[in-house]
């Protein structure tokens, strides 16, 4: 049976497309999009990262969930995955500050819509923690990020795709920052993509700080600089998406993307806002303010 709520607080939230995400008290945050749960793991982390196209041609596929959560961006990667290669191997390293999410998730039957292989294994990693089966290698890893990445996962072990997928940048901006982003960055393969729903200018240039290449997700509506874009995909090389409009490539020049910064690795969320607050004092970009003005403007 669940936890009570009021143990933890984690009951299920009904969400657009029928499945269910968490409200967190701490970060004053939903897990996911209103918009639907599931439809986000697919549509802003599966798919942008080809996954399908890459099961097709690949044996083995590497996977580094950031901010595992529910377990929905991992189930669904493997429910694609093996939709179209049943023997794929599978190695996932999922990073997660709180094991009575994923728990609570499965307590309330959360997974059920996956396949049944799906579902049991991630059940077993939940609570077990780390898993060897014949086609699916995986650790869940409890803590800080900053600190478990290093820690858990091999050196020279390069993910094909990277699920960023913590709370937003001003709740939690300890997992967007230049460092974090780097040392992310070190971790894809050279043909991978990281894919995030933020499309903060903040988290947009870090990445690019970080020595990666940026595009916007695709966006079913037509884009318009009063529209917050979908997401970032991230890769060592151009994605092959359609290059930033005018305003989203300005944004990025603007004291909005100042980045957040954690020389140390282990700065607390106050001390970040406050480094990033004092570096925009002191730059000379452009206000956010004369940007705005500028792109949405009614007139426009």
């Amino acid at each position: 049976m669940p936890l009570s709520e009021t143990k933890i607080g984690l009951i299920p939230q009904p969400t657009a497309d029928g499945s269910c995400t968490f409200y967190s008290s701490q970060f004053g945050e939903h897990f996911h999009s209103q918009e639907g749960a599931q439809q986000e793991a697919v549509q802003k982390f599966v798919e942008p990262c080809r996954l399908t196209q890459l099961a097709k041609t690949h044996s083995q596929i590497n996977l580094l969930d950031v901010c595992y959560g529910l377990g929905y961006n991992t189930a669904a990667a493997l429910t694609a995955i093996w939709h179209v290669n049943p023997v794929c191997h599978v190695t996932l390293f999922a990073l997660e500050s709180d094991l009575q999410v994923p728990q609570q998730a499965i307590a309330y039957g959360l997974l059920q819509p996956y396949p049944v292989p799906v579902q049991q294994l991630l059940n077993r990693l939940a609570e077990e923690k780390q898993l060897e089966t014949d086609y699916f290698s995986a650790q869940l890893a409890i803590g800080d990020a900053r600190q478990t990445l290093r820690q858990v996962i091999p050196p020279a072990w390069q993910a094909d795709a990277i699920f960023l997928d913590p709370f937003s940048p001003p709740k939690c901006p300890q997992l967007w920052t230049v460092e974090f982003l780097q040392a992310l960055g070190d971790r894809l393969s050279p043909h991978g993509y990281l894919s995030t729903y933020c499309s903060a200018a903040a988290v947009r240039h870090a990445l690019q700080l970080a020595g990666l290449q940026i595009a916007t997700l695709p966006d079913p509506q037509p884009p318009h600089p009063r529209r917050r874009p979908v997401g970032t995909l991230a890769s060592h090389h151009p994605p092959s998406l359609p290059p930033f409009p005018a305003w989203e490539q300005e944004h990025l020049n603007t004291k909005a993307a100042i980045p957040y910064r954690d020389p140390s690795g282990c700065s607390s969320p106050a001390e970040i806002h406050h480094r990033r607050q004092a570096e925009q004092v002191l730059s000379n970009a452009e206000p956010t303010s004369r940007w705005k003005k500028r792109w949405l403007n009614p007139a426009f």
